[in-house]
């Protein structure tokens, strides 16, 4: 007689399979570490005198809420590194370097364009980034992400800047944050980006990259919280700008006004709290 084999149940099943890939994740940073890959340490002996100037590096800031980071930063006397894709025609953005022309600097730079991060990450190496702020973002249109007729190649465009530029980004200039003395990589987030929160149907493609950019920073929090640095995410809130374009000013708050809040909740971030996903108001919001 053949024994009877009795399936393994559903929870025995999930357990196995979190053990596997917990088994493989230890082994794959062992490796990492065997092979050369493991991320550097600090430098020893760091200090930071009281005429220490903080640097934030800010990707899309020619307008909208980059735009008001960089004005917000350069206020509060901060060195700032301001970053788009055409900077002869960020007409806003060069206004404001003339401002404050010893401590805002523009830079060219196409999230998209990975030899571009490459080469600015050598070009400020040695500079210590004290807020590496991911802004940059794209919605794909809602016009593109209506159930039926996609648009694709549009889906591939918004997950390229909204999640996998932040993530390549991060990796470059990593060590610029680790000598920092706040070492903070914060990225600009998204309420529609919560799978609690979500119910009705309506932007996928704009919804599914926020979402997978909060997995993915908080993934990146797990793993430099020993280092010393703080990820985290936060969302704007009902803003003026282009996102939301059509909807009546009334309901919108100035882009000024979204970014010292969300400065406000950089600010307040720790590592003990790092991986936090935070409202305008400075609340969790749920994942």
């Amino acid at each position: 007689m053949q024994p009877r084999i009795i399936p393994p149940c559903s929870h025995t099943l999930h357990y196995l399979l979190g053990l596997l890939l917990t088994v493989l994740a230890v082994t794959a940073q062992a490796g990492a570490h065997r092979s050369g890959f493991e991320l550097p340490l600090p430098p020893e002996n760091l200090s930071f005198g009281e005429d220490y100037v903080p640097t934030v590096f800010i990707t899309g800031s020619n307008r909208g809420i980059g735009l008001a980071f960089a004005e917000y930063y350069a206020g509060q006397g901060w060195r700032v590194i301001a970053t788009c894709r055409k900077p002869d025609s960020a007409d806003a953005l060069n206004a404001l370097a003339a401002r404050y022309p010893e401590t805002l600097t523009i830079e060219q730079l196409d999230v998209t364009d990975f030899p571009r991060v490459d080469a600015l990450a050598r070009q400020y190496a040695g500079q210590p980034i004290d807020l590496l702020l991911h802004n940059a973002g794209i919605s794909g249109g809602s016009a593109n992400q209506v159930f039926g007729k996609m648009d694709f190649d549009v889906y591939s465009k918004v997950l390229q800047v909204n999640v996998v530029a932040p993530l390549k980004i991060s990796e470059a200039f990593f060590e610029h944050v680790q000598m920092s003395r706040d070492k903070k990589i914060m990225t600009v987030s998204s309420s529609e980006g919560s799978i609690t929160m979500a119910k009705q149907p309506r932007l996928y493609f704009y919804r599914a990259s926020k979402a997978a950019l909060n997995m993915e920073m908080k993934n990146l929090a797990l793993k430099l919280k020993r280092r010393g640095i703080t990820v985290g995410m936060v969302n704007p809130g009902m803003t003026d700008t282009d996102f939301m374009a059509g909807l009546p000013k009334s309901i919108l708050r100035p882009a000024g006004d979204a970014a010292s809040d969300m400065a406000r909740n950089i600010d307040g971030m720790t590592v003990d709290t790092t991986g936090a996903f935070l409202e305008a108001d400075g609340s969790p919001l749920p994942w």
